[in-house]
């Protein structure tokens, strides 16, 4: 038989019962979730199989594609260097190098001195990922994270900087990262679960010791908290954090005392959530505390740090979202956000001002400025048309330097060939609904054309309108391309995340909804030629809008979709679900279970027409198991009327943030828009 033809996979119906207050659902794909059973295995290699025939016809595209892609990025390049602790640090690529080395030198003429080169680390592994680089107080030992599979459980390892060589000490499944006490000899971690992979153990480790003898220092009883340890920026305390969807406490303890005990900042609070900054005398808190749903900024001296001592620094403001803070010995920046758009404010002992942007939609952000006794600091900004670009701001001058700008060495790209703006769409209940654009100023706007809708909307995450090389691939072949600012994430404050979650999530698709019809009704694109995508729990909103409006999309990509979400949250086993009751509500109660069956994507599936779908997901996924997207597809196989592509792709040696490495991470993307433009070439022959 001709592969093109091959048979369409069909997973064997194994029926289970689900009863949940006298409602039972009967899943026949429940088995997939056994993951080591071969049955499962050999099911995915059949979908695996399937996707490669069907997409054989525009292989060439997609390969065409990632060498646009790649083209478009620097082969050797370095970050600005930055200066933190006696020594510039850098990170850089080598041409044809998958994976960046990390290097640190004394002076900026003084000859490097190389820390990690990730490439040589990499070796031998079909995924590997390197995280949390910290290096001691006196810069001569580095702790640093191994991922070899993809589920973010890290390995913990020393290197000696002075020899190069690893010591002995290794420590498995954890964060990734870890935290230096100022005696360069102890190390605070935290541990997972094995099997929900919570972080809920705070260990310390004493180099040279055998890490099954580290002292647990703290344990997170409450499973809808995690917890990670960190340290100020001042270098003085160690931070100990428990945090929920809703809820934040803070533990603290002098750097230069490892052996004393961690205190209570601020005792738990249901609803309120704080994060420190610390300075001299005083602690910065930024908080929701007393109903600041945008949050403020409070202070209190380093003796006194229970809430009841914490005075207003920066009120609340209903209009204004104070979304980070960065503290300098002499000033501070508030990063700020109103209607929709970032603000860097500064504010010193005689000044306080806002930087200035001229683009009507843009994304401008703190870098990372580790030093506290400086008068500049560092941002980036970019825009839909803008490459990433660093600046340095003097705030004694108050002249901003351009250090660098992202390079699209390709030859074609010109950015004054993009155009940007924002639009309001009346959602179905009155709320406008911010949304970013971006088209090549030869498309032809006012008629209908290919446009690509966009969206996440869940855990207060904004999706900015940042700068992306690989985007420039449709926006070139004529398509525009949307981000539709739903309810669930920031965008316009902390309430429009409070209109998107729990008892109110549907508000997140019925946004993404009204905005894909007003932009058909404008005529910036039609039903044949509107796609969508969204990953996680934008996949979520994905299954949701198709199960409701199927007819506006002739094409969705859903990577690693969140799509079985009432079986998921009524099973504490799977990793992630009791932290998410505050996000999505708790199914062990009648009214969320009611309420989240009624959207779920998975259970609401229905015999009818569906868009082209392409589903992604990995095996080693952490965070949305590969079983979710793998059962939604074989029910939609057995129910759906259409005869439109329905394609799985199961990377099996990697996890929710697919391949690693810059190149192969861009065939991802590649494969994601070789979809979207053959359904939309096929579309133009018609």
């Amino acid at each position: 038989m001709n592969k093109k033809y091959m048979k369409i996979p069909k997973a064997p119906k194994k029926t289970f019962a689900l009863t949940k207050f006298n409602d039972t659902r009967i899943d026949p794909y429940y088995w997939l979730r056994e993951r080591e059973n071969p049955e499962v295995i050999r099911y995915l290699e059949e979908e695996n199989e399937y996707f490669n025939t069907q997409t054989q016809s525009y292989k060439p595209m997609e390969k065409r594609l990632f060498e646009e892609m790649k083209a478009r990025i620097k082969q050797e390049d370095a970050s600005v260097p930055v200066y933190e602790n006696g020594y510039y640090y850098q990170t850089k690529y080598l041409k044809g190098k998958e994976y960046p080395i990390y290097s640190r030198r004394k002076t900026l003429q003084s000859q490097e001195e190389i820390i990690f080169d990730e490439n040589e680390m990499a070796e031998g592994h079909a995924y590997y990922k390197l995280t949390g680089i910290e290096i001691s107080p006196d810069n001569r030992l580095a702790v640093f994270g191994q991922d070899t599979t993809g589920r973010r459980q890290y390995t913990l390892q020393i290197k000696n900087l002075e020899t190069g060589e690893l010591l002995p000490d290794r420590i498995e499944n954890t964060t990734g990262s870890a935290i230096w006490a100022n005696d360069n000899q102890t190390l605070f971690y935290t541990k997972k679960d094995p099997e929900t992979l919570r972080a809920f153990r705070i260990y310390k480790h004493i180099i040279g010791d055998n890490p099954v003898n580290d002292q647990l220092i703290y344990e997170e009883k409450d499973e809808t908290f995690d917890v990670f340890v960190t340290k100020s920026k001042s270098n003085h305390y160690l931070y100990i954090a428990s945090f929920s969807t809703l809820t934040t406490e803070y533990r603290y303890l002098e750097a230069d005392n490892p052996n004393g005990e961690f205190k209570v900042f601020a005792p738990r609070k249901r609803g309120v959530e704080y994060n420190l900054f610390h300075r001299g005398k005083h602690f910065f808190i930024l908080t929701n505390k007393d109903n600041a749903t945008n949050f403020k900024l409070m202070q209190t001296t380093t003796g006194k740090t229970n809430m009841a001592h914490w005075q207003e620094y920066i009120s609340h403001r209903p209009d204004v979202m104070l979304e980070d803070v960065d503290v300098f010995a002499d000033f501070m920046v508030l990063q700020e956000r109103q209607k929709g758009l970032n603000k860097l404010r500064i504010i010193s002992h005689k000044d306080d001002f806002y930087l200035q942007f001229d683009e009507e939609t843009y994304n401008v952000y703190m870098a990372y400025n580790p030093e506290m006794q400086v008068q500049e600091f560092r941002y980036i900004y970019n825009s839909m048309t803008t490459p990433a670009s660093v600046f340095s701001f003097n705030i004694q001058t108050r002249r901003k330097t351009l250090l660098k700008e992202q390079e699209v060495p390709d030859g074609k790209f010109d950015k004054n060939n993009y155009q940007s703006k924002r639009i309001w769409v009346t959602a179905r209940d009155g709320k406008k609904i911010p949304v970013s654009m971006v088209w090549h100023k030869k498309t032809d706007i006012t008629k209908p054309n290919p446009l690509l809708l966009y969206a996440y909307g869940a855990y207060g995450i904004t999706v900015d309108p940042g700068f992306s090389t690989t985007r420039l691939s449709l926006l070139d072949r004529g398509f525009i391309f949307a981000i539709a600012h739903v309810r669930g994430g920031e965008y316009l404050g902390r309430p429009w995340y409070e209109e998107g979650k729990l008892m109110k999530k549907k508000n997140t698709f019925n946004d993404f909804i009204d905005v894909a019809k007003n932009l058909i009704d404008q005529q910036y694109t039609s039903p044949s030629q509107l796609y969508a995508m969204g990953g996680s729990a934008g996949g979520l909103l994905m299954g949701a809008v198709i199960n409701v409006a199927p007819q506006l999309f002739k094409g969705v990509v859903a990577q690693v979709p969140f799509v079985d979400v009432l079986t998921t949250m009524l099973d504490d086993s799977i990793p992630l679900t009791t932290g998410e009751y505050d996000e999505w509500g708790n199914p062990n109660q009648k009214e969320y279970y009611d309420y989240i069956k009624s959207y779920s994507p998975y259970d609401n599936i229905k015999a009818k027409q569906y868009p082209n779908l392409l589903v992604t997901t990995g095996l080693h996924d952490s965070q949305v198991q590969y079983w979710e997207p793998a059962k939604w597809v074989a029910k939609l196989r057995d129910l759906k009327t259409d005869d439109n592509l329905l394609l799985l792709h199961t990377d099996m040696d990697s996890g929710h943030g697919g391949a690693s490495g810059r190149f192969k991470s861009l065939k991802d993307t590649a494969r994601d828009y070789a979809f979207l433009i053959n359904l939309q070439e096929k579309n133009n022959q018609l």
